[in-house]
């Protein structure tokens, strides 16, 4: 017969203690492990994940959807008031799985009083026919225009090393054509679950503007040239996180020549993904990176940021898209 142990009760309450915190660290150790190796939720196949980035996810073929974009422009000269609203109504259509179509409806409202350069009230860039003074209070709303959409994906990010896609959107609107040229780059890591994304847009546009002095009425010609970088994680079923950095530049000129103004903007993305629906929500803040380039405007630069007629301190979009 085998003698039997005595064990105190101290030790066994110690033993005890080791062996359900030895359990709890083992589930909790199991529970972040299967957060890690989650499996990616299959997205919508145009889902945007970014506010201001484009990836190269399609609709699929004879696929439509419906869009709200709302973006707040606000805060330029310190003192002065400022607020920009755009709105931009869209419909989406797969033509081809690599291949998407859509059109555009722009409309938009303003107020403004001591905003731009040396504190004078300035119009955005989308009134700047309107021409204030310089002790207004400015405030319009205006249909800006229509726009039509193209995006053709060369190379998938799901099937290639690297996601391809070229973009081309022109606007039409009174006294306004803009002909907006994107390159589109996706690299997607860890199950399609982190996407890197990067674009390259090049948009000239002509703009008719009146004179304040003379009041005859010439056509104004500019270059928007942007960079936009973005990273987004899908941190669980159905929702997403991006951080996103991008730089708008401005030149009078079609070749890269006459820079007037170049702004850095940066911020969070947030993206939910329902089953029939998304909501994409981002705020971004101008940093005090500017400096004067040829064309700068005089008093267009404000502690290191730009306060002229298409740059502000803060911008908030929110984008709202519902499938059929």
């Amino acid at each position: 017969m085998t003698d039997r142990v005595s064990i105190s009760p101290e030790i066994r309450l110690h033993f005890s203690s080791f062996r359900t915190t030895t359990l709890r660290r083992t589930i909790y150790a199991l529970f972040l492990l299967g957060l890690a190796f989650l499996p990616s939720v299959p997205a919508h196949a145009d889902e945007p994940l970014f506010g201001f980035t484009y990836t190269t996810d399609l609709l699929p073929k004879g696929k439509f959807e419906l869009e709200q974009w709302s973006t707040t422009r606000f805060d330029k000269y310190p003192g002065g008031k400022f607020w920009l609203q755009e709105n931009k109504t869209e419909q989406e259509y797969g033509m081809r799985d690599n291949l998407q179509l859509s059109l555009y409806q722009i409309y938009d409202s303003t107020a403004a009083h001591h905003n731009g350069p040396f504190g004078q009230t300035t119009s955005p860039e989308q009134f700047s026919y309107y021409n204030p003074g310089p002790d207004d209070h400015f405030s319009a709303t205006k249909f800006i225009g229509v726009a039509g959409e193209a995006i053709y994906r060369i190379w998938s990010p799901y099937t290639h090393p690297v996601g391809i896609a070229v973009y081309e959107e022109p606007t039409f609107g009174a006294g306004f054509i803009e002909s907006e040229s994107k390159i589109i780059l996706q690299k997607n890591y860890r199950d399609d679950r982190l996407v890197l994304a990067a674009n390259l847009t090049y948009a000239p546009e002509w703009r008719r503007l009146r004179d304040p002095d003379t009041h005859q009425v010439a056509i104004n010609e500019e270059l928007d040239a942007n960079i936009d970088l973005g990273a987004s994680y899908r941190f669980m079923p159905k929702w997403s996180a991006a951080f996103e950095i991008y730089n708008e530049r401005e030149f009078n000129s079609y070749n890269f020549t006459h820079q007037s103004n170049s702004g850095y903007y940066l911020g969070p993305t947030v993206h939910y993904a329902g089953k029939n629906f998304f909501v994409t929500a981002n705020y971004s803040q101008q940093m005090p990176w500017a400096s004067h380039h040829v064309d700068t405007v005089p008093g267009g630069i404000v502690g290191g940021r730009i306060v002229d007629n298409d740059f502000e301190r803060n911008r908030v979009r929110v984008k709202f898209g519902w499938y059929f």
